[in-house]
């Protein structure tokens, strides 16, 4: 009996601590909830003193909860806030020091507003901040050094500020970081060498400061470094060797002091050893004069695409201005910033809204107009992002979600939200191209990868899920070097739009390099030299026979759109053909349509007007107008009898394109026009199937 008692007391008292337990616990969590909107309040009245942007931060509200409070935050798993998505709100005011508050915060996402003050050093103490995002805002002073105690810092992104001082050494402590921006900023002193010490980094972009001294050589022993932007400052010295492995990665222009015998575009080190890649000093030796080669002409962000790789300048590619390149070059920046919201976050608040359209900034360069367009017009949100089942898909899917592609390729799903930082919100510095039924734009993906996202709306998409499928499948079963990649897709139920996120080619469509005016010596760059020439007519052959052909992961398919505006360039000039399959998405009106302006540049096979079909020996006769096309440099194919005259009389000096200056092979010049002459035959069955083209060029099929 008295071992019974004692047995109950030990019980009565488990069952009591338990419930003392239970309710610190309980207070806790409630002492914590209170904390985190006592600090979200504080934001909001530091940010948004008249509550118009953060009017649905209530203090009665309860940011993890499922009603509509406080947009734009997101919880973890243990109920704590976890990012704080605010990018171009329009919000104004100093950051508070009640940030650090959060101690669960991994993603605080500010930029594109007008914040002013001082970046507070409370930052320092939030152990799980992942991502910082502050660019393109008004803030001054230094960079606080407590920065240097966040460990867990992948992302820093300070750009296009006004923050003074040096850049502090103990950001060399941050192991886990990828990307340090502060570019366009007014720091000052040199390039801490301790930056050498982040294993992770993979870009660095400090131009447009006041930096001065020598570019630490540690810097190119990075492992992961991809990218480094020094342009604009008054640096000096020798410019490391090793930073050459980074090739079109590494910028340095406007550093009038800086010397190095590995870089074209500098002088000589005079009386002095080249930095090696481990810091120490190499004898210089003295090199042969470099053979001038093929100039590559600016990226014209057009990858007819973004990219289809992206998509083109409407169906058509067009030569972007240089106002719009830099600033395509501005929004590249804050595509790395945006890139990846809420990718710490353990579910995805439903609720959160984001701003979507943006004004035209083409043709801009003014970083100032630059922010003021995109704040002024991102003042109202616009769009409700929804994530269903189905086609959209969450953050925890995200670049792992089921895939139509086989085994093995790369496309993968990617949710709204990636598609949208990628572009910055479908942004207008961004668009590349527009057409009745779809538009293109440039993007960055979170991994700094350069995207084309093409954007096709509902209306014109095939009527039936399932027939629209079975095209995306065929798209993504296609596989060629000279074909443009499908790295992903994305469709969305909220936005009533389905996106194709393409590679992206750096040297644009072959329309860029047509009709280039004589004398222009800023066109002279987009003079195609003969052996790329012929390159490109190998590759656009090569594509187009790969198409045709049947394999074991796909059917033969007819292209029915081939023209120079499709053809696109990477940075080594290999063509890719973009655009395969895409007519297997749309509604047939649409595919119509797109006919007229393929007529209208003479790329429509002649017995189409009878016969209302496409085959193989159409896509033939589209590719003889192409290899005219390359041959002349010119866009227009309406006399294609005269052109095929003055070849058969082997006038080519009449037909080669004059900016060439006769530095042509004549026999391959005849051979090629010869080849273009039976492509455009009036009759299907004169026309030679692409294998026999392929054979005539002396190309391999791949």
């Amino acid at each position: 009996m008295a071992s019974n008692n004692a047995l109950l007391l030990r019980l009565l008292l488990i069952v009591t601590l338990f419930v003392y337990s239970l309710e610190f616990s309980v207070a806790s969590a409630a002492a914590g909830s209170t904390a985190e909107v006592d600090a979200l309040m504080e934001l909001k009245a530091a940010l948004d003193s008249a509550g118009r942007a953060l009017a649905s931060w209530a203090r009665g509200g309860d940011p993890c909860g499922r009603g509509d409070y406080f947009e734009g935050v997101s919880c973890d798993a243990r109920g704590r806030v976890a990012t704080i998505s605010l990018q171009g709100k329009g919000l104004a005011g100093a950051i508070p020091p009640a940030v650090a508050m959060l101690p669960g915060l991994t993603g605080l996402y500010l930029h594109y507003n007008e914040l002013g003050g001082v970046i507070p050093r409370e930052l320092g103490d939030l152990p799980a901040l992942a991502e910082l995002y502050l660019g393109v805002n008004n803030l001054s002073g230094s960079i606080p050094v407590e920065l240097g105690r966040l460990a867990a810092l992948q992302v820093l992104q300070l750009g296009y500020n006004q923050l003074s001082g040096s850049i502090p050494t103990q950001l060399g402590q941050l192991k886990k970081l990828t990307v340090l921006a502060l570019q366009s900023n007014q720091l000052a002193g040199a390039i801490p060498a301790t930056l050498g010490n982040l294993p992770e980094l993979t870009r660095l972009d400090l131009s447009s400061n006041r930096l001065f001294g020598s570019i630490p050589s540690k810097l190119a022993a990075i492992p992961q470094l991809v990218a480094v932007d020094l342009r604009n400052n008054s640096l000096s010295g020798s410019v490391p060797s090793g930073l050459k492995k980074l090739h079109e990665g590494f910028h340095f222009d406007s550093n009038s002091e800086l010397c190095g015998a590995h870089f074209d575009s500098l002088k000589e080190c005079a009386n002095e050893d080249e930095d090696d890649e481990n810091g120490g000093k190499t004898p210089r030796k003295p090199e042969s004069t470099p053979v001038k080669s093929l100039q590559t002409p600016p990226n014209i962000n057009v990858n007819g695409d973004c990219g289809n790789g992206g998509c083109s300048r409407s169906s058509s590619s067009s030569t972007l201005s240089s106002g719009a390149i830099l600033a395509g070059t501005i929004i590249i920046v804050g595509g790395v910033a945006a890139c990846g919201l809420s990718v710490f976050s353990w579910r995805r608040r439903q609720k959160q809204k984001v701003g979507s359209s943006v004004e035209s900034l083409e043709g801009r360069a003014s970083l100032d107009q630059t922010k003021e367009t995109y704040q002024r017009s991102n003042a109202s949100s616009l769009i409700n992002v929804e994530y269903s089942s189905g086609w959209d898909t969450s953050t925890e899917g995200s670049q792992q979600g089921v895939r139509l592609s086989p085994e093995g390729s790369p496309s993968v799903r990617f949710n709204l939200e990636e598609v949208e930082c990628a572009t910055q919100y479908f942004s207008d510095v961004n668009l590349l191209g527009k057409s009745s039924f779809a538009a293109t734009y440039r993007g960055i993906m979170r991994n700094g990868s350069v995207v084309a996202v093409k954007s096709i709306n509902k209306s014109s998409c095939k009527a039936e899920e399932a027939d629209f499928l079975r095209g995306l499948r065929m798209i993504t079963s296609l596989r060629h070097d000279n074909l443009v990649g499908l790295r992903g897709y994305c469709r969305s139920r909220a936005r009533g739009e389905c996106f194709l996120v393409y590679e992206f080619m750096s040297n644009g469509s072959l329309s860029r390099y047509l009709d280039v005016k004589d004398g222009d010596a800023a066109a002279a760059a987009a003079v195609l030299d003969w052996p790329t020439r012929v390159s490109i007519i190998k590759g656009i052959a090569k594509g187009i026979d790969y198409l045709h052909g049947s394999k074991a992961n796909k059917p033969a398919l007819v292209h029915q759109n081939i023209s120079a505006d499709k053809i696109l360039m990477d940075h080594l000039f290999t063509p890719h053909l973009s655009g395969a399959g895409e007519h297997k998405l749309v509604a047939d009106d649409v595919v119509f349509s797109t006919l007229k302006a393929s007529a209208a540049m003479g790329y429509l096979a002649p017995e189409y007007t009878t016969t209302g079909r496409f085959t193989d020996r159409s896509d033939v006769y589209a590719f003889g107008v192409v290899v005219f096309q390359v041959l002349t440099g010119k866009k227009a194919v309406s006399q294609l009898r005269l052109l095929g005259g003055a070849a058969e009389s082997g006038k080519l000096d009449d037909l080669v394109d004059p900016l060439l200056g006769g530095r042509f092979s004549r026999p391959e010049a005849a051979k090629l026009a010869g080849i273009a002459l039976l492509c455009t035959n009036d009759a299907p069955a004169q026309r030679p199937a692409m294998s026999a083209v392929l054979q005539q060029l002396g190309a391999t099929s791949s």
